[in-house]
């Protein structure tokens, strides 16, 4: 038996030259070979899959038709689609060899012929070829291919020069317009279709359909379809994630989950013959002006039109438009200059805001935020951002505050104050400040502060007096200082006799005045300290050509390149009547 296997194989390898071959030349690269025929059936719209990079082909004949239409309506992908007439001879050559894998059909429609294209169209559009019958075609070829993935296509093939009616008709200007956008609602307004105008819209169920998403604008109805299920299908597969996390429910929690289930089941169910029951359509109806409310206000949003005929199970998509609504009302944002020293005054009772926004010089992009309140009956929030992100907020005092910033080249700063109770007054006594003052903060934001965090404070803001080296015409005063270089001034205010009893008398002037609001002629002296030991960071400093037997009160201020100057609680001495 291996004998005469071998003897077949050498004798068949011998004859295999000498075997009668099919004439290559007459089967063009172009050319279609005969496998299953897909034919496009008349009057019915017919769905095509098609897989990423092949072509689909499908073939059609004219009888006793003078006119023909191909309607191709893409899903969510451009494709490409080509209309050809094939003409071919009806017999083969006589000298064709045959082949046992041929067959006559086969071998007859790739045989000689000539083919003609019709149309050509390249896009995710509805697109359709309306025109007369060739009388020397033998067959149509409609090929369909997309480049990018997997998709389906709806193909329809009407006899005739006439309209099919099978799609809805759309107007010649077929756009979307926006009558008016407001902050949390768009009205749109689009062309009426010929389709709801004429009387067609008694035998037919036609109507519009508007929807709405912040994703994209959709070509046609099957695209809007395969969105909003791929949207549900990846919130029931969160939904399905959170039950798996607990794997013993709450039996009244589990009870609810099967009520739910059981009612989208018997909702789902309700209308089977319904392919619209997914569509979440905001304006429905034969209305030409629609008006989409609960919007988010700055946010932008697209809008499509359908006009739907759920006779045929057919629609036409207008072209969509998108629109961005409106922001709230924001206040103006003022500018902070570096180092600048600024009051902020609420003087309107509806306005309890401001913004501010600071740059910082330099490559480090840091800087030092000083407030201080004036009122102490008032409580003032101040909040800082970067791009929408809230950094800090805290409320704002008579003490100063400071908020040390860094990151960002610009940061955007908040200031609000709380409504004060009705038996509350204003704390601040200065007339100039109670000019329809409700509320008073000051603030200084400054980037000559490199040091990381905010700077150190003095131990304590007591100003304390020595009672034996108090003199007739002189007094001696003592203030913790810091580690830091800064300069001290020392402000006195001479009072009178029945003031001096009063428990008024320190409280003035208020905490967040500054040397600014002091005189030139009660400055006594100003100078600059510096101790690296903070428990031996204290000054004194000796105050003479003073009136004897007379009460003075004295103020420190700490003055610093950066930040609001830091007062030191205020201290009254009076000097001796004899010495």
């Amino acid at each position: 038996m291996l004998l005469c296997w071998c003897l077949s194989a050498a004798l068949a390898l011998l004859c295999w030259p000498l075997l009668p071959k099919v004439n290559s030349a007459l089967a063009p690269d172009n050319e279609v070979p005969l496998r299953p025929t897909a034919w496009l059936p008349e009057g019915k719209i017919t769905t095509v899959t098609l897989s990423k990079g092949k072509t689909r082909r499908l073939y059609f004949t004219l009888k006793k038709a003078s006119g023909m239409s191909v309607t191709v309506s893409p899903c969510d992908v451009p494709i490409e689609w080509s209309l050809s007439s094939r003409t071919l001879k009806d017999k083969p050559f006589k000298s064709l060899h045959w082949s046992t894998k041929k067959s006559k059909p086969e071998v007859w429609w790739r045989g000689p012929g000539t083919e003609e294209k019709l149309h050509s169209f390249t896009g995710k559009a509805v697109d359709t070829y309306s025109g007369p019958s060739h009388p020397s075609a033998s067959l149509y070829i409609l090929r369909l291919r997309c480049k990018q993935q997997n998709t389906r296509t709806a193909v329809y093939f009407h006899k005739g020069m006439g309209p099919s009616g099978m799609f809805p008709l759309l107007p010649a200007d077929s756009r979307l317009h926006t009558l008016g956008v407001g902050m949390t609602s768009v009205t749109l307004s689009w062309a009426p279709s010929a389709s709801i105008t004429s009387l067609a819209h008694v035998d037919h169920d036609y109507n519009y359909c508007v929807l709405v998403n912040l994703d994209q604008n959709y070509p046609s109805l099957c695209a809007a379809q395969i969105s909003i299920r791929k949207e549900q299908e990846e919130k029931e597969e969160k939904m399905e994630r959170g039950r798996r996390v607990t794997v013993w429910p709450i039996l009244k929690e589990w009870w609810w989950q099967q009520w739910d289930t059981y009612a989208e089941v018997q909702s789902s169910i309700s209308d089977p013959g319904d392919e619209y029951a997914d569509l979440q359509c905001v304006c429905q109806g034969t209305e030409t002006v629609c008006t989409v409310s609960e919007l988010l206000p700055d946010t932008p949003y697209y809008f499509d039109v359908f006009v739907i005929d759920r006779v045929n199970g057919t629609s036409a998509a207008y072209k969509g438009t998108s629109a961005q609504t409106h922001g709230e009302a924001r206040p103006p944002i003022t500018p902070l200059k570096d180092g600048e020293l600024r009051w902020v005054t609420f003087r309107d009772r509806g306005s309890n805001s401001q913004y501010f926004s600071f740059r910082p010089r330099g490559w480090q992009q840091s800087g030092l935020l000083t407030l201080q309140s004036c009122d102490k009956n008032v409580k003032i929030m101040v909040s800082v951002s970067i791009k929408g992100k809230v950094l800090t907020s805290q409320g704002v005092g008579v003490d100063l505050v400071h908020i040390w910033l860094q990151g960002s080249p610009s940061y955007l700063i908040h200031l609000e104050q709380d409504r004060p109770l009705a038996s509350q007054t204003p704390s601040v006594t200065e007339q100039d400040l109670l000019n329809g003052l409700m509320a008073s903060v000051k603030l200084q934001v400054s980037s000559a502060h490199h040091r990381r965090g905010v700077p150190s404070l003095p131990s304590t803001l007591q100003i304390k007096s020595f009672n034996r080296l108090r003199g007739c015409n002189s007094v001696t005063i003592a203030w913790m200082g810091t580690e830091e270089r800064s300069l001290y001034c020392v402000y006195r205010r001479k009072v009178g006799n029945g003031e001096a009893k009063t428990v008024d008398v320190l409280s003035f002037p208020a905490p967040c005045l500054g040397p600014e609001s002091r005189s030139d002629t009660e400055r006594v002296l100003c100078k600059y300290f510096q101790e690296l030991n903070p428990r031996r960071a204290v000054t004194t400093a000796v105050i003479g050509g003073l009136e004897p037997g007379t009460a003075y009160v004295f103020d420190v201020y700490l003055m610093r390149r950066w930040g609001i100057p830091i007062k030191y609680t205020s201290k009254m001495v009076k000097t001796r009547n004899e010495c």
